[in-house]
């Protein structure tokens, strides 16, 4: 169990209702009975939002268990998520947690799924989630009560394990149905694939590397899956193949003097540089780092986009297993020709036993009407990858529908209090217009900041779009505040990782743990690595001068980033800043 308390109880909340203004008139409708879709990280979070509002959810689960993609199982179902039995997360612990509810010190950094699960567990039973899950009970159909005009109701139709259907009503619903359910196998982009002597799969089918001992496998695809699957079968095959039109830039989690990687840049510092200095020179800096690790030229993974373009591969084994000649990088695949696999550059490889399809997954959502979900550009359209700008009532929410550098439990935190409070009728929405106006502007902006296809068309920055769901709420940091009120607190919040407890530290929802968990972030990280007793060398004098000269420095920059953004006066700024730590 989680060393710190949390602000909330868990467990049935009062079922008083509030009323929820439209924006597209004066009529209103009343929240309190909301269905959500899906028990993984997103609908876990997602009850506890509803629960914490004084909401009434119940969460219905096709599968026999909570996790979603996180729940292993040894044959992969239909329409869910399935993942191998070796997979390891690439976020660390500290920053893929939830606000109020550390993950356990010696839990080590980045954790198997059967820890991930457990931790899931863990945070289910302390919030008294378990008993608003409905297990092995799909979701066939969420449609529009003929009066939502009116009401703004859903008619949802449910199928337990026994087929049979039954019809409920709801007041709002919330879908966590994720989007790595639907594997994109293009075989018609490879011609000659029905003549494969050999067996082919998705990664979605991978399950380990048992059947690959001693063969030769093609694998289409340079993603994370793509990364660890080559990996894991140049280990047992004769030889691994790994072909792949773009390239990447891969990055390793274990980065410098031994940190996660995310813990070490993913700070609000970083952030702020890259608001303050142009894209191409963060794009020059970082490639150049990648580079002196593994010169990507030389290794053949140099990719045709620059570094921030696209979100990239995090593997610390890939470039030993290239240097090792036990994974060889090859283009496109041109065609196949019986067991023989021919590349766009003319080469050729013979005698594959096995190809296996790293190449995404679609989405859909297959249980709402056509007209619930606005199409932009290669994207579903969803206002802040939220709300469908088109309804006439705010009462349906897609939660953990997103994709930055970062965990999804976090962001999906986010915007489930961001939805709660929304159906709570404490937060209103802009009109539709202006929704879908926002929405083609973020589909413009993705288009050009980010390399993005039919298949990844939803990334964002992490900490810029958690700022932004959390300046809606009214739970953003305020730096400028923490400057002049809690200086040792401020340094921790500037310098260090940006982790979800920040969103703790004020406004709605406030946790009075989340100060302590940020200063003892790094004490939760060291702590499963302290498996013997050495000395610590203490930092030098002029390291911590150092660091404090840099600090002040940032401080005034970030203050006066925040000045030129609102030229309003400090003290009146801090007027209004006040009201926010009560």
């Amino acid at each position: 169990m989680s060393q710190y308390k949390s602000l909330s109880s868990g467990g049935a909340r009062p079922t008083s209702q509030a009323q929820k203004t439209n924006t597209q008139g004066s009529s209103s409708t009343m929240v309190h009975k909301v269905a959500v879709i899906g028990a993984g990280p997103s609908g876990l979070t997602s009850i506890k939002a509803c629960l914490d509002e004084g909401m009434v959810p119940t969460c219905f689960e096709s599968s026999d268990d909570m996790g979603g993609l996180w729940k292993f199982k040894a044959v992969s179902e239909p329409n869910r998520a399935s993942i191998y039995r070796s997979l390891t997360i690439n976020i660390s612990k500290e920053m893929m947690c939830y606000s109020d509810f550390p993950i356990p010190a010696d839990y080590p950094n980045y954790m198997h799924h059967s820890k991930i699960l457990t931790y899931f567990r863990m945070y289910a039973e302390h919030f008294k989630l378990l008993q608003h899950i409905r297990f092995q009970t799909s979701v066939k159909s969420v449609r529009q009560r003929p009066d939502f005009s009116r009401t703004g109701q859903w008619e949802v139709v449910t199928e337990n394990r026994d087929g049979q259907e039954e019809r409920h009503v709801f007041d709002a619903v919330i879908c966590c149905s994720g989007h790595y359910t639907y594997p994109n196998l293009p075989l018609k982009d490879f011609p000659g694939i029905e003549t494969f002597e050999g067996k082919y799969l998705h990664s979605w089918d991978y399950k380990g590397p048992e059947d690959m001992h001693g063969k030769r496998v093609v694998v289409i695809g340079i993603g994370n899956s793509g990364g660890d699957i080559a990996v894991e079968s140049s280990r047992v095959g004769e030889q691994v193949y790994m072909s792949t039109r773009r390239g990447a830039w891969v990055i390793r989690q274990v980065s410098d003097n031994g940190l996660p990687v995310d813990m070490k840049y993913n700070t609000r510092f970083v952030h702020i540089l890259f608001q303050l200095l142009p894209i191409n020179i963060l794009n020059w800096i970082g490639e150049k780092k990648l580079n002196a690790m593994y010169d990507h030229t030389m290794y053949a993974l140099k990719p045709k986009h620059r570094l921030f373009s696209q979100i990239p591969v995090i593997n610390d084994d890939l470039p030993l297993r290239i240097l090792s000649g036990s994974v060889i990088l090859k283009p496109n695949v041109k065609e196949i020709r019986g067991s023989t696999v021919v590349f766009e550059d003319g080469s050729v490889v013979e005698k594959v036993d096995t190809i296996v399809f790293a190449t995404g997954y679609n989405y859909d959502f297959p249980f709402f009407p056509s007209n619930a979900m606005y199409k932009s550009g290669h994207r579903i359209g969803l206002y802040k990858h939220v709300f469908p700008p088109n309804m006439e009532h705010p009462t349906l929410a897609v939660v953990g529908f997103i994709h930055a550098l970062g965990a999804i439990m976090p962001q999906a935190e986010m915007q489930a209090r961001w939805v709660a409070r929304v159906f709570k009728g404490q937060k209103k929405l802009p009109s539709n217009q202006a929704m879908i106006t926002a929405v083609e502007n973020d589909t413009k902006e993705m288009e050009k900041s980010y390399i993005t296809s039919k298949l990844a068309p939803l990334q964002v920055d992490f900490v810029t779009y958690m700022d932004d769901i959390a300046g809606v709420i009214g739970v953003r940091p305020s730096l400028l505040w923490l400057f002049f009120t809690d200086y040792p607190l401020f340094k921790r919040v500037l310098w260090g990782p940006v982790t979800a407890y920040q969103y703790r530290l004020m406004g709605p929802g406030k946790w009075e743990g989340a100060r302590k968990a940020i200063f003892t972030q790094f004490d939760r990280m060291f702590q499963p690595l302290k498996t013997r007793q050495l000395k610590e060398e203490e930092a030098s004098i002029t390291g911590r001068l150092f660091k404090l000269s840099l600090t002040v420095m940032a401080g005034a920059a970030s203050i006066y980033y925040i000045h030129v953004r609102n030229p309003t006066t400090i003290p009146t700024l801090l007027s209004k800043l006040r009201p926010q730590m009560i």
